[in-house]
């Protein structure tokens, strides 16, 4: 599968945002962007997105930027998704010929089923922090 630039971008920075998370504390844009390594142009147009979406909110001014507006444990990758690249849960087939309807139906439940996987991840899940394994020679 394919995941763009953009839906990775938006998975670190909210991720980002839930290792800070109290409520309070505003994280600035340009520290989102040096600690994922993104291009802070494209982070804000991503965090607006999300901001759209209710799942971000920003703060303006010296001391502004961006917090989650709910509890990281209340955000599902799905809705991290549908804020920034819709497109990856929906499909079109046709329905024409002897075969349609059954390869239609086939992708609609594989479809539903990655629904309901992006469903069962939470931030809190994303933002876990994993150690790289480590190598012997």
């Amino acid at each position: 599968m394919r995941i763009s630039q953009k839906l990775d971008y938006a998975c670190r920075a909210m991720a980002q945002l839930a290792k800070r998370h109290d409520g309070r504390t505003i994280t600035r844009l340009d520290e989102l962007a040096q600690r994922e390594a993104v291009s802070a142009n494209f982070l804000v147009q991503i965090l607006n997105d999300l901001r759209r979406a209710g799942l971000v909110e920003s703060r303006r001014g010296k001391s502004g930027g961006y917090l989650l507006a709910r509890k990281p444990d209340t955000i599902h990758l799905k809705e991290i998704v549908e804020a920034v690249e819709p497109s990856l849960l929906s499909f079109s087939t046709h329905t024409e010929g002897e075969s349609g309807a059954t390869v239609r139906a086939a992708w609609e439940k594989i479809a539903q089923e990655l629904r309901d996987q992006l469903e069962r991840v939470t931030l809190p899940q994303l933002a876990e922090k994993t150690e790289a394994p480590m190598f012997y020679i």
